[in-house]
């Protein structure tokens, strides 16, 4: 092994998600670490977002509702759950996201609280427009941290296959 310009020696290792051909129908990627959701992450995603519900930011308002306190916007609840997913699934690899479908939220998510996600493959086909990308349907779901499912959605993403150089995905595994 010969050392580049800086006398390093060892392996270069870049991280990125995977490819289309290194997922696998049925697979589960459990993302950790998981996300505590703040006050100022609701206020903040709120303002940010132009989203005036007084549930995400009238502590006196939410309080006489029937969950008692302010909810997490809902909305930043499926955003960072699509976000753990990036660096272990889509990272570099993703091309466009193409639509999220049958979103639902059965439980609500508070301050305080910490939003677990993981990501299952439900499906995959080559593009028949694209030649050297497919289509991916992923299925994400949230859990707080007494395991109750807060999220559930589907993504369908537009995937890059692997270039024929890519090495393989157990070379350069850096766990």
């Amino acid at each position: 092994m010969s050392a580049d310009a800086a006398g390093r020696t060892g392996p270069e290792i870049v991280q990125r998600g995977l490819y289309y051909d290194e997922l696998a129908v049925g697979a589960r990627y459990v993302h950790r670490p998981g996300r505590t959701a703040t006050e100022a992450d609701n206020v903040l995603f709120s303002s940010l977002t132009m989203n005036t519900q007084a549930l995400h930011l009238d502590a006196a308002y939410a309080q006489s509702q029937p969950f008692g306190e302010r909810l997490m916007n809902s909305m930043w609840t499926l955003a960072t759950m699509v976000g753990a997913s990036v660096s272990q699934i889509t990272q570099g690899t993703l091309v466009a996201q193409l639509g999220l479908s049958d979103i639902s939220f059965p439980a609500p998510l508070f301050h305080g609280d910490t939003l677990y996600t993981e990501t299952e493959v439900v499906d995959k086909r080559l593009s028949a427009s694209r030649p050297g990308q497919g289509i991916v349907t992923l299925r994400h779901t949230g859990r707080n941290q007494r395991g109750e499912v807060v999220a559930v959605a589907t993504r369908t993403a537009l995937m890059w296959c692997a270039p024929p150089s890519a090495p393989d995905a157990s070379e350069g595994d850096a766990s």
